[in-house]
């Protein structure tokens, strides 16, 4: 029997604090962890992603928990080994208004070719940050890359938030922010409010600044594609606070960026990393499919 096929189970790390400390003077005897920077992101090797054992899952989840995004190369997933991965996380997230492999509302299509006017990903975001339980992370398997581009980068909201003034941590502390979807879905996927996941665009609000269950660690809540405004302040006062995270979370010294090539995968996590999909290859050809795990409302 694939270990794949297995009933989905909680996994031990993901069910309480973790220290870090532990993974990196422990080291790691199944798997090869290689750092993209010192901040975050790292290619795991020697792992087959259709065949996993539960100690080699367990080693995959503690760099995943230190490096916050992880990336495979030479990967063969179906649909439903795809879904059984991303169950090692939880419970899988159907996207609200973005196209499903037909059988599989859990898998978003993911494609750009020539035809293509936006794509999915194209900026600085945080997934599905509108919905109440956003995704915990995602599994991204790209099987078509173009010649050259098309890389992922991502950023690191735990460094966002550790180089925020003492002052202003405090500030942002209490703070909450709405986060909605309307703008950004309706239209983009031709889909309809009325024939959305819930029969409606979702919009939710979350603090400005969230502890990561798992690490303990802080990291800033806030993103480009659906933060709107900063509750219990001044339409000026938001939209200025707001332009400063964004700008501050953005600082290429927070960042990493992963150099697709066919059947690679990317699984990071939503809770602390930003993520943007450069698009960058038009006419080309850039296709996959991802799976995304429910996570907790953010606190």
């Amino acid at each position: 029997m694939n270990p794949l096929d297995a009933p989905a189970t909680t996994p031990a790390s993901f069910s309480g604090m973790v220290d870090l400390a532990e993974p990196r003077a422990a080291g790691y005897r199944r798997i090869t962890v290689d750092p993209l920077t010192p901040i975050l992101g790292a290619e795991i090797s020697g792992v087959d992603l259709d065949s996993l054992d539960d100690e080699t899952w367990g080693e995959i989840e503690r760099a995943f928990a230190e490096h916050l995004v992880v990336f495979f190369r030479d990967q063969h997933l179906s649909p439903e080994s795809h879904k059984a991965l991303g169950r090692r996380l939880g419970e899988l997230h159907v996207h609200p208004a973005a196209p499903s492999l037909k059988g599989h509302p859990e898998i978003m299509i993911i494609h750009a070719d020539e035809r293509s006017k936006v794509v999915a990903g194209n900026g600085w975001h945080t997934d599905v940050s509108c919905d109440e339980r956003p995704p915990l992370g995602t599994i991204l398997y790209l099987t078509t890359l173009p010649p050259t581009g098309g890389d992922t980068m991502f950023a690191s909201m735990y460094q966002a938030y550790d180089e925020l003034s003492d002052t202003m941590k405090a500030f942002l502390t209490p703070l909450q922010a709405k986060h909605e979807s309307r703008h950004v879905y309706a239209g983009r996927y031709e889909t309809k409010e009325e024939d959305s996941r819930d029969g409606s665009f979702p919009e939710s609000v979350h603090p400005v600044e969230r502890t990561h269950p798992v690490t303990g660690r802080k990291a800033l809540y806030v993103n480009r594609a659906f933060t709107t405004r900063i509750l219990g302040l001044s339409p000026l006062e938001s939209r200025s606070l707001l332009d400063m995270l964004f700008t501050h979370q953005e600082n290429p010294k927070y960042q990493c960026r992963f150099r697709w090539r066919p059947n690679s995968v990317e699984m990071w996590d939503n809770r602390c990393a930003q993520h943007y999909a450069i698009w960058d290859y038009y006419p080309q050809v850039r296709s996959g499919l991802r799976v995304s795990v429910i996570g907790e409302r953010p606190e």
